[in-house]
């Protein structure tokens, strides 16, 4: 198959999750804009480049290098997360007018609000993950065309997985900070453990690799799907 063929390959497996997530949010109505996808997807793109950049200061010659690998792809998402949800935020408190409420209904109000956006939170976070999964792919197939098939497969599931831990543990944070570095935290730890498996030889990593990518991905559709439910 000629490169551009591989590539144009590559392309269209890893973008299979993203028509899928796009398509189930519309059947189900799920309120979750047109824009708000669109800019979901490059900002997970967009972190990508500065994932590169960390990872070209960091050791990857070793385990600790593997999940530093891991925490430069994570840490970029985090930084563009917490600056896109602080633009949101601005935004909804403008175009909402206080209300005079009494303090309890205020609170209620106030709860259910914070429940909407850290379901938001995920959800753009996952398809964040989708995003940076599609740019990736096609880069690391170019160069290593070797185990392309396998990461096409399973690096969108995975960084769909870690996505949505990292944008949830942003809008967690100001409520709870401890909660909130501890969904990071475990977002680069499934994301180190699924390269630490894809590097060591035998099948029987390999495979564990490819469960902890689709485990991680199951557990975040099913929180947005329990998160619809609510709504």
């Amino acid at each position: 198959m000629p490169g551009i063929g591989v590539l144009f390959f590559l392309l269209l497996i890893s973008s299979i999750p993203v028509i899928a997530v796009f398509v189930w949010f519309r059947i189900s109505r799920y309120p979750f804009s047109l824009r708000l996808f669109s800019i979901s997807l490059l900002i997970g793109a967009t972190s990508f480049f500065p994932a590169l950049f960390f990872q070209d200061i960091i050791p990857l010659t070793n385990l600790l290098g593997v999940f530093g690998r891991a925490f430069s792809e994570e840490f970029s998402r985090l930084l563009l997360f917490i600056i896109l949800f602080a633009v949101i935020r601005r935004m909804n408190t403008s175009a909402q007018p206080e209300q005079s409420l009494p303090a309890e209904a205020s609170a209620t109000v106030s709860a259910k609000a914070g429940a909407k956006a850290g379901a938001t939170a995920g959800a753009v976070g996952l398809i964040a993950g989708l995003g940076f999964a599609i740019l990736e792919s096609a880069v690391y197939g170019a160069s290593n065309p070797g185990s392309t098939l396998l990461r096409a497969f399973t690096a969108a599931p995975l960084h769909g997985a870690c996505g949505f831990r990292v944008g949830s543990s942003v809008a967690m944070f100001r409520e709870s900070p401890f909660r909130s570095c501890t969904r990071f935290l475990s977002a680069v730890i499934i994301h180190g453990i699924y390269n630490i498996m894809l590097i060591l030889p035998g099948n029987l990593p390999t495979v564990t690799a490819v469960f902890v990518a689709l485990t991680a991905f199951a557990a975040a559709i099913q929180a947005i799907r329990s998160s619809m439910k609510a709504d």
